[in-house]
């Protein structure tokens, strides 16, 4: 069959190209997904353990490294992100609730995971440019969360993101790279 038979009369525009490496939801498969992209989610489903249970960082990170897949992560930079959200959870909840239209406590765990999350790469993780941390957030996000969880998500990192990457944002908006 050639490409001109693919077309249907009338329409000039090619057949649509599936998207490889995406579910039929949009969200990424799992063959797709980075280590550190995998210990963000790794992450997210501890911290929503301390949140909701109020586990101790011990017990949960022995339970998620018992977890199928957990050896495909990077497991350096999911031991960052689980113990040092929970060692520094007031500063990171001093640092997203101004920025909050709502009372902290009324935050679905899974956005307030998020937030440590962003919150903590933005302020840890310099190798990891601003605009991939909140991506990758808004990614967990959206696999994980409520339907337009992400949304709030992405409004309350991309207002911190400034005052935490200052040069690193101004010069990303005036189009140089840092």
């Amino acid at each position: 069959m050639s490409d001109e038979q693919s077309i249907p009369a009338g329409n000039s525009r090619p057949p649509r190209q599936k998207r490889t490496g995406l579910t039929s939801t949009g969200v990424r498969k799992a063959a797709s997904k980075s280590a550190r992209t995998r210990s963000r989610e790794f992450a997210l489903q501890a911290l929503y353990q301390h949140l909701v249970g109020k586990n101790s960082a011990t017990s949960i990170d022995m339970f998620t490294r018992d977890l199928a897949g957990f050896h495909k992560c990077d497991a350096a930079h999911y031991d960052a992100l689980l113990h040092g959200c929970i060692q520094i959870e007031d500063d990171l909840n001093a640092l997203i609730t101004p920025k909050l239209d709502r009372k902290l406590e009324e935050l679905s765990p899974i956005e307030h995971a998020c937030m440590w999350i962003g919150a903590y790469e933005l302020m840890h993780c310099m190798d990891v440019p601003w605009r991939v941390v909140l991506n990758e957030v808004i990614e967990l996000a959206k696999e994980f969360g409520g339907t337009d969880g992400h949304k709030y998500v992405n409004g309350v990192l991309n207002a911190l993101a400034p005052a935490l990457r200052t040069a690193e944002v101004q010069a990303d908006k005036a189009g140089k790279t840092v």
